[in-house]
């Protein structure tokens, strides 16, 4: 990856953070306890890299000290030709030494609709009263 990965979760992190300090300021709320985050995986954020992001953002506010619970979602495709629901399909890259997701139906080689994992969502957040 480089440094425009970085600067992409970063500050895709950088907006969680506000959000979750927005609904602490919103609800009175004086301490967040644990926050659980979902993240697609053809979000292609590391979770490494959101958790440490997190740590060093949450730093001097009012959420500081809570725990992040990240949650990785699969990515899911839908053939419109055969009706394929289900995984991606991925290819090897020999030259990278990586797996790269494709667009093909797994089923029939078409052209799939991506339906699911490319999201980041925060999916609750646990408060101390």
């Amino acid at each position: 990856m480089g440094i425009h990965s970085e600067m992409h979760e970063f500050s895709i992190v950088r907006e969680i953070v506000k959000t979750i300090i927005k609904f602490a300021e919103r609800y009175n709320i004086k301490k967040v306890a644990e926050v659980d985050l979902v993240i697609g995986k053809l979000t292609f954020l590391n979770p490494l890299r959101v958790r440490f992001f997190y740590n060093l953002l949450i730093e001097d506010t009012i959420i500081k000290g809570s725990k992040l619970f990240i949650e990785e979602e699969r990515g899911v495709v839908k053939c419109p030709s055969c009706g394929y629901k289900g995984d991606i399909m991925y290819e090897e890259d020999p030259v990278h030494h990586i797996r790269i997701p494709t667009l093909r139906c797994p089923r029939c080689g078409g052209v799939v609709e991506v339906i699911g994992g490319r999201e980041c969502r925060i999916k609750s957040i646990k408060v101390v009263s």
